[in-house]
């Protein structure tokens, strides 16, 4: 700024030298702009690589953001920092403090990090939502995922998997080997369909369904375009990224807004005796509702499901602090329990995309691992061997009781956790455990780093599902294990997932041995500059397993 001054103290030139001495204001305005952010880290005390002018770190992200996370924290300390764009980034993976962040101050981070670019459907689901708003629909939207609606759920989910089932077949006859990746994808796209909004969609049956097509153009999202560069070195030209025509963005959300709403029309018209409980449901209900909800403790926590407590939970201590933060949060606050047109939109967007990729991702990689590890694949067919001695089929209250398979999605959620990072806002200025947080920055939390800490994970690269047994979570920090996040703004399709992935892995397991070979890559090459996923598919073989009257076939490798 002191160069500015200096030129314009100097006497106005004529002529070529005005000119001149006008560029070099300019110039000297635009480094200004260019690098003047780049300090609020250091104030802070907070460690962080050098920023370039324009675009902070963007560039240590070319390839994801998965293993940076560790370089930084590797080299900078647990509370370390970057700068993404212009803004500035703080990395927390202390334990402690995570607790502190996301359930004793929840209220001092209420809010997911702030994506100005973001249009329809997208700005209005529960992602992208904000304080009262963010709570009214939370409220609205939790009851769908009691377990009394997930006991709803095990026939559809059934259904879906008698079709996975056949084409697995398929693939076993030929003896070829293939992308298992996009199996559990066109899997999970028809049990969201069928279970969150009533209809059918028949992706399984056609791979190159459209619904699936569109999902995965969300997930290809990537900062490295010519467009992305400039709104990040210029943010004030955001609210242009909303105008300005995007064809992908722009089929893609033209796409899911006409079927979700032609899913409502058709909704609508049915008599109200016939209409499914379901997701969607719920949400149209509210459109007449007369109801208020109180948001004064509408979902303090996420508790697993009642019948399973081995999953991570947050203890009855940190629900209490939650719950008597401050005495602004004590004041009783409500507001109508009902949700627009364009929130519905928004709520059922987010659930189509978020539930394909998370779900098929995490079948994906435990038949991955388990392909690798032909002997915890036959522990866990002899556990699902003795399940179907006891039962006909797999439900919601009796496939709680496979403890080993519970233990294996575990372990493989940890080692490939598709939400790998989350964030949040920091609306004002703050300390927490003695570190001083800015009013503008976002709280990184790296799940996959913590996911990977020696410190808490002895040998953390080996798949070892024996570390999720009750006694060795119970002496373990509960928030250095962050799949579904923790704290009230924890995944809230959380029973969902789990139910539909332990039922898909019961049922594939009970059928089939998956088999390593020439064209499984190991290890795996991983895209995460959204979700955790492979980057070119999961290639393994498949062999039918001989079950009537003999024992469970072990798997070889080739």
């Amino acid at each position: 700024m002191e160069v500015v001054m200096n030129i314009l103290k100097t006497p106005v030139p004529s002529g070529v030298s005005m000119t001149l001495g006008l560029f070099m204001i300019f110039l000297a305005l635009l480094y200004w702009y260019a690098t003047f952010p780049y300090s609020s880290l250091a104030r802070c005390g907070i460690r962080h690589p050098k920023p370039s002018p324009f675009f902070g770190n963007l560039f240590l992200f070319r390839q994801g953001f998965f293993g940076v996370h560790t370089d930084l924290i590797h080299k900078y300390g647990r509370v370390c920092g970057y700068y993404l764009g212009r803004r500035p980034v703080v990395v927390v993976a202390d334990p402690d403090m995570l607790r502190q962040i996301m359930v004793k101050d929840f209220s001092t981070f209420p809010n997911r990090m702030t994506i100005r670019a973001a249009t329809k459907p997208m700005s209005d689901c529960l992602l992208m939502l904000r304080n009262e708003h963010w709570k009214r629909v939370r409220s609205i939207l939790t009851p769908s995922f009691s377990a009394a609606k997930m006991k709803e759920m095990g026939p559809l989910i059934n259904t879906a998997t008698d079709t996975l089932l056949t084409n697995l077949s398929c693939h076993a006859e030929s003896g070829e080997s293939f992308d298992i990746h996009r199996c559990f994808g066109c899997f999970t796209m028809d049990v969201i369909a069928s279970v969150a909004f009533g209809t059918q969609v028949d992706s399984q049956k056609d791979p190159d369904d459209p619904f699936v097509h569109h999902a995965q153009k969300f997930f290809s999202f990537s900062f490295f375009t010519p467009i992305m560069f400039v709104f990040i070195a210029f943010p004030f030209l955001i609210p242009l990224a909303r105008v300005l025509p995007n064809k992908r963005r722009d089929e893609m959300n033209n796409f899911f807004i006409n079927c979700i709403q032609k899913i409502i029309r058709q909704r609508d018209e049915q008599p109200v005796g016939e209409r499914r409980r379901d997701f969607l449901q719920l949400m149209l209900d509210t459109r007449s509702s007369k109801e208020c909800v109180s948001l004064e403790h509408f979902d303090v926590v996420n508790h697993a499901d009642e019948l399973a407590p081995t999953h991570t939970h947050i203890n009855q201590q940190e629900n209490d602090d939650v719950s008597h933060e401050s005495p602004n949060r004590r004041s009783v606050q409500t507001q109508k329990r009902m949700m627009s047109d364009d929130e519905i939109v928004g709520q059922a967007f987010v659930f189509f995309l978020a539930g394909y990729e998370t779900s098929s991702n995490t079948l994906a990689f435990t038949c991955y691992l388990l392909a690798l590890h032909p002997e915890c694949q036959s522990k866990l067919q002899a556990e699902v061997d003795d399940f179907f001695t006891r039962y006909d089929s797999p439900d919601y209250t009796n496939v709680q009781e496979l403890k080993y398979l519970d233990m294996v999605i575990s372990e493989a959620l940890r080692l490939y956790p598709p939400g790998f990072r989350f964030a949040r806002d920091v609306d004002e200025d703050c300390m927490v455990n003695g570190q001083f947080l800015p009013k503008g920055a976002t709280l990184e939390i790296p799940a996959g780093y913590l996911h990977y800490d020696p410190e808490y994970w002895p040998e953390p690269e080996k798949f070892i599902p024996e570390r999720f047994t009750v006694e060795t979570k119970a002496s373990r920090h509960p928030f250095v294990y962050l799949p579904f996040g923790a704290g009230p703004r924890s995944c809230v399709g959380m029973r969902l997932a789990q139910l539909e992935i332990k039922m898909a892995l019961v049922h594939v397991f009970r059928k089939f041995n998956i088999v390593a070979c020439t064209d499984t890559k190991v290890p795996l090459e991983l895209k995460s500059h959204t979700t955790l996923g492979p980057k070119n598919g999961i290639y393994v073989t498949i062999t039918k397993r001989e079950i009537e009257g003999e024992p469970a076939t072990p798997p070889a490798e080739e």
